[in-house]
């Protein structure tokens, strides 16, 4: 009995933690766990009852008040880590530590969530054994991270043909996104695809960029080096329909044109077509002019009128021949501060090119802004007829020089198609006036560049120049969600090792540094056992 009473504390233990592990091993047999548990409550406060004297003795001693204040120290402890436990699983963040960021979204795909309007749902189709499943599953996590509207399910299409036969599924490893009644679809697992994928799925209408033809310009639909057919691909992907526009026998633009882009004309526009283009300014409309060097135009005369200033000059550059061009590829790493360079860091190439400045005094009313400019050792070439290239200061100009420039300015629609607009019962004259200007008043937007070439297939690619041109096209069909880094290739980081550094990593790893440990170890218990 004595042997019972002093060991009835051991028993109650046991009897609890058993309990304790019963219950998350077979919570179906939830009686027998109850009973094991009450016995152990029972024989713990028969181990009190009968060790009260000896318990209350034992409560005085410095060593029991020494180990409660321990205890107590180790329960506020958890205490406060269950509480930091607690605040992070309501606050979930993420941190990614890899130097080429390659667990975190582009800017533009966080742009692009966080200004989410609607619910999306992602129904991905992958089979069990699809290798892409695991890279679109990680990759849509981070894109639930940044936007609750964001929901999405995998769907295996052998477990669920009729989901497969809803929704059209002909091949495994398809994501349809559905934002309310619009959705797209894609078979690929890459961040660019999806967000692209996504933009289309939640634009309003598909806008239209036209591309002006019949004057010595490059092509969209050209494949080869001088043709703009990446230029049309990358816009189409963004959701935009891109199409060739002729102006000479039309009077007007098509009521979808969200953009005109002048691409590098060899040869002058004629009279009507820069009426034509004035017209469709007036009326709140978007161009971007690409104009080449030593072309025989009147451009430089028009944008004149908008405040823009093109010399008849060639742009020369020391420093593009440090990275691998010729003094006639300027160079630009520094931009001017404006929504289409905002977090903008790459630098852009431009072969061939022209100075675009503003001209001073600016027209009244017009907004100009230099968007890139050169290094300071660059410089405008204005003797086109020398045959040595070489800066004369009191002819030349010094850089930096400017090289892509927009515009903005407000315009009365009314004045070139007037439409009466009647004012609400009970409106005052006053108001029904203001009412009038503000419908009537739109904001015209222009960029212009001096070198068509670097949004050429040949040039797209090279560095930030296929990004700086999407800039300017989604600042100009006011696409501000777009206007970031478009997402881009990214590749971890290894370490090549020979053999030979293969077999002393291990060795230093594996064998020196945990027997150095356990050495030490054993000299220091072997000095306390002798002390």
């Amino acid at each position: 009995m004595t042997s019972l009473k002093k060991n009835l504390n051991t028993i109650a233990l046991t009897l609890i933690a058993a309990a304790v592990v019963g219950g998350i091993v077979w919570p179906q047999k939830k009686t027998l766990v109850v009973a094991i548990g009450t016995l152990g409550l029972l024989a713990l406060a028969a181990h009190i009852a009968f060790n009260l004297k000896s318990l209350k003795q034992s409560f005085r001693r410095k060593s029991f008040i020494y180990s409660g204040n321990l205890l107590l120290v180790v329960v506020l402890v958890m205490a406060i880590l269950g509480l930091v436990n607690y605040f992070l699983s309501k606050n979930h963040y993420r941190m990614d530590f890899t130097t080429a960021k390659l667990h975190s979204l582009s800017g533009q795909s966080v742009t692009v969530l966080k200004n989410l309007k609607t619910d999306i749902a992602f129904k991905c189709f992958f089979r069990e054994g699809n290798y892409g499943r695991a890279a679109m599953e990680n990759l849509l996590k981070i894109y639930a991270y940044h936007s609750g509207k964001v929901k999405y399910e995998f769907i295996d299409p052998d477990k669920n043909p009729g989901l497969v036969k809803r929704y059209g599924v002909t091949q495994d490893g398809t994501t349809v996104i559905e934002a309310g009644d619009k959705e797209s679809r894609i078979t690929t697992t890459t961040e660019e695809d999806v967000t692209n994928a996504l933009i289309k799925a939640t634009r309003a209408a598909k806008k239209v960029i036209y591309f002006l033809e019949g004057h010595g310009e490059e092509s969209v639909e050209e494949a080869g080096d001088n043709g703009y057919a990446t230029v049309k691909t990358e816009l189409e992907k963004l959701g935009y329909e891109v199409k060739k526009q002729a102006l000479a026998l039309a009077d007007r633009f098509p009521k979808v044109c969200a953009l005109l882009v002048v691409p590098g004309p060899q040869k002058d526009l004629l009279p009507n077509e820069y009426e034509t283009i004035r017209t469709y300014l007036k009326d709140g409309g978007r161009v971007l002019f690409m104009v080449d060097p030593e072309t025989a135009t009147t451009l430089p005369f028009f944008l004149a009128e908008y405040g823009f200033r093109l010399e008849n000059d060639i742009v020369v550059d020391t420093v593009s021949r440090l990275l691998g061009g010729d003094y006639f590829m300027p160079v630009v790493s520094e931009y001017e501060t404006h929504a289409i360079t905002d977090k903008f860091t790459y630098a852009t190439f431009f072969p061939f090119a022209r100075s675009v400045e503003i001209a001073e005094p600016k027209p009244e009313g017009v907004t100009l802004t230099v968007l890139a400019k050169t290094s300071p050792n660059s410089w405008s070439e204005r003797q086109l007829n020398q045959k040595e290239v070489k800066f004369t200061p009191d002819k030349d100009k010094q850089g930096p020089v400017g090289l892509a420039a927009v515009a903005t300015f407000k315009t009365k629609a009314a004045e070139a198609s007037p439409a009466p607009i009647e004012a609400k019962p009970g409106q005052p004259a006053a108001e029904e006036s203001k009412a009038k200007t503000g419908a009537a008043e739109k904001e015209a937007r222009m960029a212009v560049v001096g070198d068509s070439d670097f949004a050429k297939n040949r040039y797209y690619g090279v560095s930030g120049n296929g990004n700086f041109f999407l800039n300017i096209a989604n600042w100009l069909t006011e696409e501000s969600d777009l206007i970031a880094i478009q997402p881009k290739t990214q590749t971890p980081r290894t370490i090549q090792l020979t053999p030979s550094q293969g077999r002393l990593l291990f060795l230093v790893s594996v064998i020196i540094l945990p027997l150095a440990v356990l050495l030490l170890g054993v000299s220091v218990w072997v000095r306390r056992r002798s002390l």
